[in-house]
């Protein structure tokens, strides 16, 4: 294993709100936690960063939160020792004069360009390939993934095992969902909606105000809530907030850290979810759920969608298959939802079960953070 002393930089550049800064932060403190590494995470939007932290000082320019030297990149660059290994996350662009000082080490530091989520087939392939060099110092392309020759997927040490103390706790959750102001309805179905402005949700919302079972949806801070409020027909949704429409409970939750966010999604029987963090956690939660893609020019997103539906469906039923598929489709197209929902709820024990066992096979993966470090002790 590494030695205590190694230090890892790590650069985020924080392009759409919180996935970004969230994959880094979650991997920034598992390095530290787990591995024992110095890491010192480099972000551009403090403010963004706050949502994730609370405690965070968007002034400082450099603080220490659980054991990570967090640094304001700015653009006024000071002059800083590049680390062992060094890491940008989403290809982002290091500042010029960190490179030369990567370059004026006496010994070369890895580095790696993090890449974003993908279960494309050519991912296997580049994942570990030299990248372009900077003078004499090499990049290399490193692929988070669901295949055994990718980097895995973030998970903590113990994780699925707290979850399952968690899940099978009715205590545990009552209390959770009371800190947050939600008082779960006997029989009806818990739901979390974290997504992107969608113009498919109305008419799922009109599916589940017209449904014979209740349904208690859960709507954290986010882009979202504008289309919530027009079928709402009200103005400045509130955390709070809470309507009634038919069979239909709307609730406005806070913007909660991770660790809360885990736990809502634990709660839940169903879980909307959007871009690649929260997307992941979901999949630790062993719920069905519903992932909206974060939308790319000419549509590239799409491939990367399909792809991931042709490996999470492979197991299924056909009819269960392609009923969630429909629905995933359905939504990232901003479609109509109403009869793909019905459908997907005609297979809800098969997909409950599927959510469970898809989780348990990846956790066989190397998780990403440890795959990082072993790439790093292989190179030296």
């Amino acid at each position: 294993m590494p030695d205590m002393k190694t230090r890892w930089d790590i650069f985020c550049t924080v392009v759409d709100n919180y996935g970004d800064i969230g994959v880094t932060w979650r991997l920034s403190r598992q390095l530290v936690a787990e591995h024992g590494l110095a890491v010192r995470l480099w972000v551009d939007d403090l403010r963004a960063f706050e949502r994730l932290c609370p405690e965070i000082d968007i002034h400082a320019g450099q603080q220490w939160q659980e054991g990570v030297e967090v640094c304001q990149w700015s653009a006024d660059w000071q002059p800083v020792e590049a680390a062992d290994v060094v890491i940008a996350a989403f290809a982002c662009q290091l500042p010029g004069a960190y490179m030369d000082a990567m370059a004026q080490r006496e010994k070369t530091p890895l580095w790696m360009n993090l890449d974003y989520l993908s279960a494309e087939d050519w991912v296997i392939g580049c994942h570990g390939l030299p990248s372009v060099k900077y003078k004499h110092v090499q990049k290399h392309f490193f692929f988070p993934g669901f295949h055994k020759d990718t980097g895995g997927l973030l998970r903590e040490s113990g994780l699925l095992e707290r979850r399952r103390q968690f899940q099978q706790s009715a205590e545990a959750q009552r209390a959770f969902l009371q800190d947050l102001g939600v008082d779960r309805s006997p029989g009806a179905l818990l739901i979390s909606l974290f997504a992107y402005e969608n113009a498919g949700l109305a008419s799922w919302l009109d599916t589940l105000a017209s449904d014979s079972t209740p349904t208690h949806l859960l709507v954290p801070q986010g882009r979202i809530l504008g289309d919530v409020e027009r079928w709402l027909n009200v103005q400045d949704l509130q955390v709070g907030s809470l309507h009634v429409r038919d069979a239909l409970t709307v609730q406005v939750l806070p913007f909660v850290r991770q660790d809360q966010y885990d736990h809502l999604l634990w709660c839940c029987d169903f879980n909307a979810v959007r871009g690649e963090d929260s997307f992941v956690r979901a999949q630790w939660a062993g719920r069905p759920m519903l992932w909206h893609i974060y939308q790319q020019e000419e549509d590239v997103h799409l491939d990367k969608l399909e792809a991931f539906l042709a490996l999470y469906v492979k197991d299924l039923p056909p009819a269960a298959g392609e009923a969630i598929s429909g629905l995933w489709r359905a939504w990232n197209a901003g479609e109509t939802m109403t009869d793909h929902w019905q459908s997907t709820r005609k297979h809800w024990p098969q997909l409950q079960k599927h959510a469970e066992t898809w989780c348990l096979e990846q956790a066989l993966q190397t998780d990403l953070a440890a795959a990082l470090v072993q790439f790093y002790v292989n190179w030296i």
